[in-house]
């Protein structure tokens, strides 16, 4: 029932529109005219105030035809990446990419697209559904902060979807925690050519103290990067300070842990070996951190309602579908810690937060149809 020409042209002009993180107004509004157009009770809230943005998150509620039937709600998030500005699609038969300068934004714009083709199918079929429940989020890219800033109170459903991730035919229930790091390295300044033994170079402790951090995979549930480096004047003077921010993930909240403090050690263990007495004075290279807590770990029941649901539509499709776990976190992860039961459903994004990110619109049709199956099963069978 999905129609297919208008699901791939409405992505198509929805990744034309620039919507960096803080800067999704225009998708925004675009959206906005769409849910209207489609009977929604629409409204923008506040989010975009709280985290310095041009727009908040967009919320959406649809009555159902089924009185009785539980809410449901589904998500996605409107922002990218950068490269993420003057996107060009390239549609090669069923591929769609970018031309090869930015990503494409299938992340998320293809869940964005699929929500919107799924409410319009339901209209104009007229199938049964109970009350739908959208919300489109700002600045997940920036570290799901619009969920994080969403009032789940005013939501009627518990329970739902984020359609924010890859392989088709995959339910992700298991997602990592996640915790944001902010090194500050000091160092000594001196010029570079005439007394650099009169200097501690801030960069040069980073390096060492990098090299010597276990990052990439460090193990089975978890990761660690270290993803920007900022510090330095010039060519001629030994750098004073350095700026860090990395994170890690991990499944395991003692592993995340040990992780952590692996990473803050190594930088500590590095300074330490740095030190300068010149002109009667003491000099010794220092580290301050801030470590945050950028979001909780997800891990849904394969008894879970919503899972059961998701199962029971890929069945009725023909559709194998598997429970799986990621090492990306999504709005999923906010979500479920505000008390709604929310899994994470693939629409074919691939290569995302790359210039080579593609899709297979077979795989954007295959969770469309899937999508509206649950909103079918959702309005005419309990999986209480």
């Amino acid at each position: 029932m999905i129609n297919r020409d208008r699901l791939k042209t409405l992505l198509i002009e929805l990744v034309k529109i620039d919507s960096l993180s803080r800067k999704e107004q225009a998708i925004a509004m675009r959206l906005k005219r769409e849910l209207e157009d489609l009977g929604g009770d629409v409204r923008i809230d506040d989010a975009g105030e709280k985290v310095g943005g041009s727009v908040g998150n967009l919320i959406a509620h649809f009555r159902g035809t089924v009185p009785d039937a539980d809410p449901l709600l589904l998500s996605a998030h409107m922002d990218t990446v950068v490269p993420g500005e003057g996107v060009v699609p390239v549609l090669e038969g069923d591929i769609l990419r970018s031309d090869g300068r930015t990503v494409l934004g299938g992340d998320d714009k293809s869940g964005v697209a699929i929500i919107c083709e799924v409410l319009r199918v339901a209209r104009e079929k007229n199938l049964p559904r109970s009350d739908i429940d959208v919300v489109f989020t700002i600045c997940e890219e920036a570290g799901l902060i619009g969920a994080k800033c969403l009032d789940v109170s005013r939501l009627r459903a518990r329970k739902g979807l984020v359609l924010d991730s890859d392989a088709v035919g995959f339910l992700f229930t298991k997602a990592p925690a996640a915790n944001r790091m902010e090194f500050h390295i000091r160092g000594l300044e001196a010029h570079a050519g005439v007394c650099p033994e009169n200097g501690i170079s801030a960069i040069r402790v980073a390096a060492e103290g990098i090299a010597k951090m276990r990052l990439g995979r460090v193990d089975p549930e978890t990761t660690a990067n270290i993803g920007l480096i900022e510090g330095g004047m010039a060519v001629n003077i030994i750098p004073n300070s350095v700026r860090l921010k990395g994170e890690a993930r991990s499944h395991n909240e003692q592993t995340l842990e040990r992780q952590t403090r692996h990473m803050l050690q190594c930088l500590e263990e590095a300074a330490s070996s740095y030190v300068l007495e010149t002109d009667g004075k003491h000099f010794q290279a220092t580290v301050e951190a801030a470590i945050d807590r950028d979001y909780d770990r997800m891990e849904i029941s394969d008894n879970a309602p919503i899972v059961r649901l998701v199962l029971a539509a890929g069945r009725s499709l023909g559709v194998e579908v598997k429970t799986s776990a990621t090492g990306g976190g999504c709005d999923a992860n906010v979500l479920n810690r505000k008390g709604l039961e929310v899994a994470n459903l693939a629409t074919g994004m691939r290569e995302i937060h790359t210039v080579k990110e593609w899709l297979d619109l077979n795989d954007l049709y295959l969770s469309a149809e899937m999508v509206l199956e649950i909103v079918r099963l959702n309005a005419t069978t309990r999986t209480e």
